[in-house]
């Protein structure tokens, strides 16, 4: 085999999109390219005995934020015992910001941006000659027609097992300054027709959870419903065979006839990811986010109220100009929606993201280190983020996993930030820990807290949550939900 496409996922249900779209696109060089898929944790010397045992001539990797630093460890251990091996990096995390990067310094070639149709291209060099002059190739972004769609290459262990990641369009139309996908012109559309029969022949061969990667699912309307039809039609022919679907929506785009499509949708088939990120105007100024809030909390209210759709709705804590007191309203505007998630993200400073141009005005300190986390700025101090960091990870704990959907209203009362905070303060002061907390403590301690609040009932509440088990809510999808959470 002389070509190994790699890469190392956050877990083993995260079947990687993108190395399969590389292999779809390698010509005449796919008979002699083969995956390799590992997962984050893997011990470094058995991944690279994994790979050398295929005696490649070439391995590409794919790097991303959370696997960067343990891609290094493995290209600097190949490089130690078959330096002859010739080491290609692309992904997000490599085609920005290049050079200060140590593991671009250990590898042999860098392709920025797309690689389908540079990849080929420079193996083709490395195995045939002329050998490549350049170590760094800027990948060239065909027509999204011209590419070779890449679905087949699930195989039938992927369709079993792993989250089947598809899109039916790439780029973004918004420049949002803290995601990569700012730097998009616009947003492609594949041939929708070529990419409905490509889920078709998925669905024959037994796939069941679609999770879409477009940034806009819901920016073209006709598109949006035709896709939704596409599994309406599944449900309807199979309703006792369930599929679920998984889009990321804008949240102040919903027309009337969205929102018919959405009603059709039973319960456990359907979930949004919806990016709020700040409710403050100002703030989303500076960040360059078009958003109307009244829109988006109406869409918002209308989805919990009249679909059975999981909601899934982000705030990002962090973000440039927005303290604790804005930050802590918002929340409170979006728990008031009552959503069934709310995913609490701390800002991070990705790669190559505009964001960096509020660097110094506005104090924002990141970690040097991925994910590249921020620490402070000049109106939430280091010692009161880490208070958010760990607001977040309990959050996760006592509200998303669902275990006390009868306990949460009482602990969040009239003031859900903060009280949630002062009972996370209080965890973190009786635990020293965020992480590996066991449930039955946890109950016991969410009991106490209770108790020292005042509320005489709480052991009858936590009883009632029948804690261990998750709670089944309104959408009724907790198992395909945590078969779905996919944040890495």
């Amino acid at each position: 085999m002389s070509i190994i496409l790699s890469t190392l996922n956050a877990r083993y249900t995260h079947a990687s999109l993108g190395l399969r779209y590389l292999l779809a696109n390698m010509g005449d060089l796919q008979g002699q390219t083969q995956l390799a898929e590992f997962v984050i944790g893997t011990k470094t010397t058995e991944i690279v005995e994994q790979l050398l045992a295929k005696h490649p001539k070439i391995i590409g990797f794919g790097v991303y934020i959370w696997n960067v630093e343990e891609t290094e460890r493995v290209v600097a251990m190949l490089k130690r015992v078959a330096p002859q091996i010739k080491i290609i990096l692309g992904g997000p995390e490599v085609s920005y910001e290049s050079a200060e990067q140590s593991i671009v310094k250990l590898a042999d070639y860098l392709i920025t941006g797309w690689g389908e149709v540079t990849l080929p291209q420079l193996c083709k060099q490395i195995l045939q000659g002329p050998q490549p002059l350049m170590k760094t190739h800027v990948g060239v972004q065909p027509p999204l027609n011209d590419l070779a769609l890449p679905y087949s290459l699930y195989t039938d262990e992927d369709i079993a097992h792993r989250t089947l990641y598809v899109e039916a369009s790439r780029g973004c139309p918004f420049k949002c300054e803290f995601c990569l996908s700012a730097l998009d012109k616009t947003a492609w559309p594949f041939d929708l027709d070529v990419f409905l029969a490509e889920m078709e022949t998925l669905y024959q061969r037994g796939a069941r959870l679609f999770k879409f990667v477009d940034r806009t699912f819901n920016l073209n309307i006709k598109s949006s419903l035709k896709i939704m039809q596409f599994f309406l039609d599944k449900i309807a022919a199979h309703p006792d065979d369930p599929v679920f679907a998984h889009f990321e929506v804008v949240p102040d785009h919903l027309p009337e006839a969205l929102k018919a499509g959405i009603s059709q949708f039973p319960a456990g088939a359907l979930q949004f990811e919806i990016g709020i990120q700040s409710f403050n105007p100002e703030v989303q100024a500076l960040v360059s986010r078009k958003q109307n809030n009244e829109k988006a909390a109406d869409n918002i209210s209308w989805l919990i109220n009249h679909s059975h759709a999981h909601l899934h709705v982000d705030l990002i804590a962090g973000l440039p100009g927005e303290d604790m007191a804005s930050f802590g309203r918002g929340f409170d505007q979006l728990y008031a929606l009552r959503p069934h998630e709310i995913q609490f993200g701390i800002l991070k400073r990705l790669r190559g993201t505009p964001i960096i141009r509020h660097t110094e005005d506005f104090g924002m300190v990141y970690d040097s280190f991925p994910p590249y986390t921020i620490l402070a700025n000049n109106v939430i101090d280091f010692a009161t983020m880490q208070r958010l960091v760990r607001f977040s990870r309990y959050w996760d704990l006592v509200a998303n996993s669902g275990r006390f959907a009868n306990t949460l209203p009482v602990l969040l009362g009239h003031s859900p930030f903060d009280r949630f905070m002062s009972f996370s303060d209080w965890l973190y002061q009786n635990t020293d820990a965020t992480h590996r907390i066991a449930l039955d403590r946890l109950a016991k301690l969410v009991e106490q807290w209770l108790q020292e609040q005042g509320i005489e009932d709480a052991a009858s509440l936590l009883a009632s949550d029948y804690a261990g088990k998750p709670k089944r809510g309104k959408s009724g999808v907790a198992p395909l939900r945590q078969a779905m959470h996919l944040q890495a």
